[in-house]
């Protein structure tokens, strides 16, 4: 084998190489992740469309929120597993009681339900 021919051959296995390593690592970060689904339904179980929940994230404080569809589903994906939540929806003056996510707890789908059985707190 020529020299050129041995140079290809050595650039493709690096090649090979670094795309499985890539791929492990791409891998490694999607294990990191977790989802948070579930439904949201009223004091009788049904399901409540267009309840707002939302996701604090107890470090930043930053709140992400989306809208229950006409099943009373939402989903949350792609949570750092090194984070602490809490969760809680709101729809029409009642609001349901909020669930903690520990960074503690391994699991990487949290399936809760929200039922929306209290009254709002107006402040005045």
């Amino acid at each position: 084998m020529n020299i050129s021919k041995k140079l290809a051959l050595i650039a493709l296995v690096a090649m090979a190489a670094t795309i499985l390593l890539a791929q492990d690592k791409s891998k490694g970060k999607e294990s990191e992740l977790r989802t948070v689904r579930g439904t949201v339904v009223d004091k009788d179980e049904a399901p409540v469309d267009s309840a707002v929940v939302y996701l604090k994230n107890v470090h930043s404080e930053d709140i992400t929120t989306h809208l229950s569809d006409t099943d009373g589903q939402f989903r949350f994906s792609g949570l750092d597993l090194n984070v602490d939540y809490e969760i809680f929806a709101e729809h029409e003056g009642w609001t349901s009681s909020s669930h903690s996510i520990s960074n503690f707890d391994n699991r990487k789908e949290f399936v809760l339900t929200l039922k929306l059985d209290h009254q709002k707190k107006t402040g005045k």
